[in-house]
C-alpha cells in the first residue's frame, strides 16, 4: 500500500476509496482487508519468508523459530513479509550475535511479546473498535467507517502502549533490583492468590453468551484494578479465576479479602472463593510455576464459599510480620500485659483460624487457615 502525502486517503466527499491490492495478493483475499493490513502494518508486501530471512541474514531455520514464536501461522513461500519483518528479524538476530541474548532466550522474547500482544490485540478488535465502527449512516459499510478510525487510532495507541510496557518494566526492574542477589531473581519468595468464581461451570449453561462475557469481563476489571491498587500484579486471568503475586504476605491478604467483600456487595456476581500460598516460586515470562503455585491453587479449590484460606507458611508470615496474633489467646494476653503497663494494646489486620488437616493431591497433608478481618485493627490502610 502506497500512502500519500497528505495521510487522508480520502476523496472530495470525505468516503475512502479502496487502494489497489499489492500485486502479491492472493486472488482469494478481500482487497479492503489487504488495505486495512497495510495501514496498520505501515509497509506493502514484498519478500517470502526465505527473501525475509535472506535479507536478514539470518537462517531460514531461525527466521522460522522466531516466527512461530511470535505466534504467527506458516505461510509457505508467500510474498507477505514486509521491511518491518525482515528489520525485526535482522534486531533479534543481532541481539543474539551481540552476546546480549542467547539463541533460546532471543526466541523466548519473540514468544512472550507474542503472546502478551495476540491478547492485546483480539480484545482491541472484539471489544474496541467493534464498538466504534458501527456505521453512522444507512449504505455505509463497516469497513468505510474502520479505515479511517484505525488510521487516526494507530499512532494514539501506540505511543500508549509504549508508555505503558516503559512503566511496567520499570516496576519490574524495580522488584527484581531490591531482591537481593541473583538467585531471587528467577526463585523468590512471594505470596499467590486464586481467586475462583463459584459454580461458573452451572452458570454458562444458564447465561446467554453475552450475559457471561459481561460477567467475565467484570470479574477480571474489577479484580484486575483490585490488585493493583494494593501493590500486587495480576499474573493471569482464566475466566472465572484469576491469578495474583505479591511480594509480602499482608499485601496478599488485603487483596484476598477485599476481592471477596467486593464481590459480596455485587448481586450479579457469584460467591468467590481465594486459595493463598508463601513460598519460593519461579517466574517465567511474566508467570510463576512451582509447589506454592500449586498449593494455592488447591487451597481454592477446598475453600468455602465467600471464605480465604491460606498455607501453614503464609500464616507464619502474617504472625511474624504483626499483621495477625499466633491466636486470640496470644492477642488477649498481649492486650492484658499492654493495659497493665499502661501502654497501647498492639494492633493487628487480620485473623487465622487453622482447620483441620486434610490430604492433597500431589502435597500431601497440608493445614489450612482460614483468614478474616478483625474487628479492631482491620479495615483500609
Amino acid at each position: 500500500m502506497t500512502v500519500d502525502d497528505t495521510g487522508s486517503g480520502a476523496d472530495g466527499d470525505g468516503r475512502v476509496d479502496p487502494e489497489p491490492a499489492p500485486d502479491s495478493a492472493d486472488p482469494g483475499e478481500d482487497p479492503l482487508a489487504l488495505r486495512l493490513e497495510g495501514l496498520i502494518l505501515g509497509a506493502e508486501r514484498r519478500y517470502t519468508p526465505f527473501q525475509a530471512a535472506r535479507s536478514a541474514g539470518v537462517s531460514m531455520e531461525l527466521a522460522s523459530r522466531f516466527w512461530r514464536a511470535m505466534g504467527f501461522a506458516d505461510i509457505g513461500q508467500a510474498k507477505a513479509l514486509t521491511e518491518a519483518d525482515v528489520l525485526a528479524l535482522r534486531r533479534l538476530a543481532g541481539l543474539v550475535e551481540a552476546g546480549l541474548l542467547s539463541e533460546a532466550m532471543a526466541v523466548q522474547v519473540a514468544r512472550s511479546t507474542g503472546q502478551t500482544t495476540a491478547r492485546l490485540a483480539e480484545w482491541q478488535i472484539d471489544s474496541f473498535l467493534e464498538g466504534l465502527t458501527e456505521p453512522p449512516e444507512p449504505g455505509m459499510t463497516r469497513t468505510e467507517v474502520t479505515y479511517p478510525i484505525v488510521e487516526l487510532l494507530l499512532p494514539e495507541l501506540q505511543e500508549f502502549l509504549v508508555y505503558v510496557w516503559r512503566r511496567q518494566l520499570a516496576a519490574s526492574a524495580g522488584r527484581v533490583i531490591q531482591a537481593g542477589d541473583d538467585e531471587e531473581m528467577v526463585d523468590r519468595r512471594l505470596a499467590v492468590g486464586f481467586a475462583d468464581l463459584v459454580g461458573f461451570t452451572r452458570l454458562t449453561r444458564r447465561m446467554e453468551e453475552e450475559e457471561l462475557g459481561e460477567l467475565v469481563e467484570a470479574f477480571e476489571t474489577t479484580s484486575a484494578d483490585l490488585v493493583a491498587a494494593r501493590g500486587g500484579r495480576l499474573v493471569k486471568t482464566l475466566g472465572d479465576e484469576v491469578l495474583y503475586a505479591a511480594d509480602d504476605a499482608g499485601t496478599a491478604a488485603e487483596i484476598a479479602l477485599l476481592l471477596v467483600e467486593t464481590m459480596a456487595n455485587d448481586e450479579t456476581m457469584p460467591e468467590l472463593r481465594v486459595g493463598i500460598a508463601f513460598g519460593t516460586v519461579t517466574t517465567r515470562m511474566g508467570d510463576v510455576f512451582g509447589t506454592t503455585v500449586n498449593l494455592a491453587s488447591r487451597l481454592t479449590s477446598i475453600a468455602p464459599k465467600d471464605a480465604v484460606l491460606v498455607d501453614t507458611a503464609f500464616a507464619e508470615e502474617l504472625i511474624r510480620t504483626r499483621d495477625a496474633p499466633a491466636s486470640e489467646a496470644a492477642a488477649a494476653e498481649e492486650a492484658a500485659a499492654a493495659e497493665k503497663e499502661g501502654e497501647e494494646p498492639p494492633v493487628y489486620r487480620f485473623a487465622l483460624q487453622p482447620m483441620w488437616q486434610r490430604p492433597v493431591r500431589g502435597l500431601g497433608v497440608v493445614e489450612p487457615w482460614l483468614l478474616t478481618r478483625r474487628e479492631s485493627g482491620g479495615g483500609e490502610w
